[in-house]
C-alpha cells in the first residue's frame, strides 16, 4: 500500500485533510464555488462523525479528572482550570484541536466572527446552545443606539450530544453563538474553527450573557416571537478560563 492510502493514513490526518481542501477557499455570496464548498464540508462532516476518542489517543477522566480512581466529590480541584485544550494542528485556513471539560463546568455563551465550525464529542456528555444575532434590534436605530451592546438574538436550539451524535455544525450567519456545558460527568470534544480566532484580522472571541425581559427598556415585548432573547455582551466570566495540555493522538502533517 502506498503511503497516501487512506488505510494507511490516521482519520486524524484525513479529517485535517478535509478541512484544508474544504476551508481553502469558502464561498461568498452567490459565489459559484458554493456547490463546490457544500461538498466538500459534507465529507468533512462525514469524516468527523466517524473520529473516537481511541483515534486521538485520549482516555475518557473521571469526575476528578484522573483516567483511574474513585471519582471525587468535586467537579474539579480548586485553582485548576474547568476547561483544557490540546491543539492538533493550525492553518492561515483552519485550527483543529480537543477541548475538555471537568464534569460541571461549561464553556460560556461565545461567538465565532465571520467563522465555520464544527464539533465532535469524544466522550461525555455536552448541552450546546446556538443563538443568532437578529439584523435589526427593536426599535431601530435609536433603540440600538438606547440599548448599546444588548441585541436582540434568537435561541436556534438546545441539544444535548454524545460520541454517537453527529457533530455540532456553525455557520458565519447560523448558530454561530453557543453556549457548552459539560453534562453529567467530564466530557472532550473535538473542534475545528475557520478561519482561526484573530483579534488582529476583526475575529475575537467576545462573551455574553441573556438579559430577563424585565432588564429590558423601551421595547414592545409584543413584538417578540418565540425563542427571541436579548443577549448582552460581557467580560469573559471570571470563572471561565481555559488551559493547555499535550495532545496524545496522532501527528498531523498538512
Amino acid at each position: 500500500m502506498m503511503p497516501g492510502d487512506g488505510t494507511m493514513t490516521s482519520i486524524v490526518q484525513r479529517v485535517a485533510r478535509q478541512a484544508l481542501v474544504t476551508f481553502r477557499s469558502p464561498p461568498r455570496v452567490n459565489d459559484e464555488a458554493a456547490k463546490a464548498f457544500l461538498e466538500n464540508h459534507s465529507k468533512l462532516r462525514s469524516l468527523m462523525t466517524e473520529v473516537r476518542a481511541a483515534d486521538l489517543k485520549l482516555v475518557p477522566r473521571r469526575a476528578d479528572g484522573s483516567s483511574a480512581g474513585v471519582p471525587s466529590a468535586l467537579p474539579y480541584h480548586h485553582g485548576a482550570p474547568p476547561v483544557t485544550y490540546m491543539h492538533i494542528c493550525e492553518t492561515d485556513q483552519f485550527s483543529m484541536g480537543v477541548f475538555l471539560l471537568k464534569s460541571g463546568a461549561s464553556i460560556p455563551l461565545h461567538d465565532h466572527p465571520g467563522m465555520h465550525g464544527m464539533l465532535k464529542v469524544m466522550y461525555g456528555k455536552v448541552r450546546i446552545s446556538c443563538f443568532d444575532r437578529l439584523e435589526r434590534p427593536a426599535g431601530g436605530a435609536q433603540a440600538a443606539a438606547h440599548m448599546g451592546s444588548v441585541r436582540r438574538s434568537v435561541l436556534r436550539s438546545t441539544g444535548e450530544f454524545t460520541e454517537e451524535s453527529e457533530p455540532c455544525v456553525l455557520s458565519p450567519d447560523r448558530d454561530n453563538l453557543h453556549q457548552i456545558d459539560a453534562v453529567d460527568g467530564p466530557t472532550a470534544f473535538m473542534d475545528i474553527l475557520a478561519p482561526p480566532y484573530d483579534p488582529d484580522d476583526g475575529r475575537d472571541c467576545h462573551y455574553y450573557r441573556v438579559v430577563p425581559d424585565a432588564e429590558v427598556k423601551n421595547t414592545d415585548q409584543a413584538e417578540l416571537k418565540e425563542k427571541e432573547v436579548w443577549l448582552m455582551e460581557i467580560s469573559q466570566p471570571p470563572d471561565f478560563w481555559c488551559g493547555g495540555e499535550p495532545y496524545p493522538g496522532p501527528e498531523v502533517r498538512l
